[in-house]
């Protein structure tokens, strides 16, 4: 393809020299007053504006703009973004690609995952080497392995002081060649919590109560809470090293995580929380991910979210577990001379299914459409991985525009693809009424 018809592929149809660019930006430059720097493979213009006082604009004001073509630059973005308002600063990725814009709201995340950390380093180990080889860290989140105390689970959450510095260290990090204490770590965005808001969680009365021993009992746990006030305590549902305590009023809940906190059971120091409820719009989610999702925020032992149950058998970004595989199952003793009786597994409940793949194909059966179809695609990565993606089409529905779909995340395996694509499509059916899910 000639350099004329890429341009036109590009969606520009013009093609401009180097000096052409210089002379532009440096028109942008003269015209508007901003400054113009390029740092860690991005162009910044402007943040701060020229005579901008006071604090940088809050959390919530960013937007991410992808698909920019190749050959527009700064002299016609500008312009374009400063019929929304005032813009504080720009930052213009010098990789990038595509034909049309996608613009969404920029989550201003400030909190990375770091994976394959050695699981004998403390918290103050792991938070005074990220301070060494990253800029801008405030705070590292650490958590105790479930089978040994003494130990991490080989992961941590590094908190710092702005997106850009999050951004900043995710960038230095993440080439997959960094090392730390002679590891190779793994680098990504922390998935932030699911905000709950005031008024629901004002209406909470169970408790989160994490760093448990695998070996103490429910019984042992709703004893110990009941130690505070006799007969507080309804139940108690115990998760590996985690647990759900239910009060049957509110205000013993609450006055039950202040005198807990930092209690000692069976030699182990626990941490209370309120627990955040289940958002209501994703209610299948409860059949989906198991027993775990019971709560929407805990940092759990092979996630890199701070709310994602490990009932999965692989991440949903397609990020690997940093240690084996630990799943919750609930297994009954098949003694010899137990009668079996064939079912179909439609005539079961959807409680029954864990997996999402499993769980479309059982609301496909129950709205009478045909099972769906699975198409797998591919790509590389930059460092040369295999990253896998899924298209789901759901042949029974008649508008075409709305029988397919792709979530916008790859993963590294077949299985991890599957199941993303099936949660992605459930999650979108169910937003249509006449879809029963």
């Amino acid at each position: 393809m000639n350099e004329e018809n890429k341009a036109a592929a590009n969606g520009s149809g013009k093609i401009r020299s180097g000096t052409q660019n210089e002379a532009a930006l440096l028109a942008l430059m003269e015209k508007t007053g901003y400054s113009m720097v390029q740092e860690n493979g991005q162009r910044k213009f402007g943040g701060p504006p020229p005579g901008w006082e006071g604090p940088p604009p809050p959390r919530g004001c960013e937007v991410f703009v992808g698909k920019i073509p190749r050959d527009m630059y700064e002299d016609e973005l500008v312009p374009v973004f400063e019929r929304a308002g005032k813009i504080y600063e720009f930052r213009l990725m010098m990789e990038f690609s595509g034909k049309l814009i996608g613009v969404c709201v920029s989550l201003d995340n400030c909190r990375l995952f770091i994976g394959a950390i050695p699981k004998e380093k403390k918290k103050e180990e792991i938070l005074n080497e990220m301070k060494k080889v990253t800029e801008g860290v405030v705070d590292v989140i650490v958590y105790p392995n479930a089978a040994d105390k003494t130990k991490n689970r080989g992961f941590a959450f590094v908190e710092y002081e702005s997106h850009r510095a999050a951004a900043m260290a995710r960038r230095r990090l993440i080439p997959g060649t960094f090392q730390l204490w002679g590891h190779t770590i793994q680098v990504d965005w922390a998935d932030p919590e699911k905000e709950v808001d005031e008024e629901t969680m004002q209406r909470v009365k169970v408790l989160y109560v994490r760093n448990l021993m695998i070996s103490t009992t429910e019984e042992t746990i709703k004893a110990e809470f009941n130690k505070f006030k006799p007969g507080i305590v309804e139940r108690v549902k115990k998760l590996r090293d985690y647990a759900f305590v239910h009060f049957f009023h509110r205000e013993d809940a609450v006055a039950a995580m202040s005198v807990m906190n930092g209690k000692c059971i069976d030699g182990a120091s626990i941490e209370v929380t309120l627990a955040k409820p289940v958002n209501k719009e994703s209610t299948w989610k409860q059949h989906f991910n198991g027993p775990g999702s019971e709560n929407s925020n805990r940092e759990d032992v092979h996630q890199k979210s701070l709310g994602k149950p490990a009932s999965l058998p692989v991440r949903l970004n397609g990020q690997h577990s940093p240690g084996p595989l630990e799943v919750d199952r609930c297994t009954y003793p098949f003694f010899p001379g137990i009668k079996l009786t064939p079912i179909s597994m439609y005539s079961l409940k959807a409680s029954h299914f864990s997996s999402a793949a499993m769980h479309l194909d059982y609301f496909c059966n129950k709205n009478n459409w045909a099972p769906p179809e699975y198409y797998l695609y591919s790509t590389t990565s930059q460092d040369g991985k295999i990253l896998l993606v899924y298209k789901v089409l759901i042949p029974s529905i008649p508008d075409a525009s709305r029988s397919c779909f792709m979530p916008d995340k790859l993963c590294t395996t077949v299985e991890g693809a599957k199941e993303l694509a099936a949660q992605f499509t459930l999650l979108h059916l169910g937003k249509h009424k006449h879809f029963q899910l």
